[in-house]
């Protein structure tokens, strides 16, 4: 089992918090193969129709059974400066205090992790794939009640995730339909 650590912004932090996030999708990047050492599109892998096994070697995020630790936006209590089991998160309601300086999340160290995910599965597919069920799973519902209160109404589900996809990887990212690695995982911390 290995360990690694994956970013999360603060809707989806609170979404995993609530449980209503059990996946992710991230763009997939050229892989080596696990066992011929090829470098491969991850999409090649699956229109080539490799084993489910070597497509969870494959994956840059773990297989099933490794371990993801959450990286979130973060800052020391100022009660308490320099010690990392005093961390304030900013996704936790009410973290508007002025007092806290804020890190990003890719400067978290390890000792500061509240969230650790098991893997339960991964798969590649391209990203308008996703079903509405999916849609529900990477926590879409939490992120659009959250941009609705600015007057934004999404028609589905789908759209809602449509428009959350493209506000983190930019406006011509859903256009693209890149393969996405999806990883779905459950909470165990």
């Amino acid at each position: 089992m290995k360990e690694r650590p994956i970013l999360f912004s603060a809707p989806m932090v609170r979404a995993i918090l609530a449980g209503d996030k059990t996946q992710t999708r991230r763009i997939a990047k050229d892989v080596r193969h696990p066992d011929l050492g090829n470098v491969y599109a991850p999409g090649a892998l699956v229109l080539e129709r490799e084993p489910q096994h070597v497509i969870e070697r494959a994956c840059p995020y773990g297989r099933p059974g490794d371990r993801l630790w959450v990286r979130e936006t973060w800052g020391y209590n100022p009660d308490h400066p320099g010690m990392p089991w005093h961390a304030c998160y900013r996704a936790d309601p009410g973290m508007e205090y002025d007092g806290i300086k804020w890190k990003p999340s890719i400067h978290m160290p390890r000792a500061a992790c509240r969230i650790k995910l098991e893997i339960t599965g991964v798969r590649v597919e391209r990203l308008q794939d996703i079903s509405d069920f999916d849609a529900e799973d990477e926590g879409t519902r939490i992120w659009a009640a959250e941009v609705q209160k600015n007057g934004n109404k999404f028609s589905s589900i789908r759209s809602a995730w449509q428009a959350m996809w493209e506000s983190i990887n930019g406006s011509d990212s859903w256009q693209a339909n890149p393969w996405v690695w999806v990883v779905e995982f459950r909470r165990i911390a």
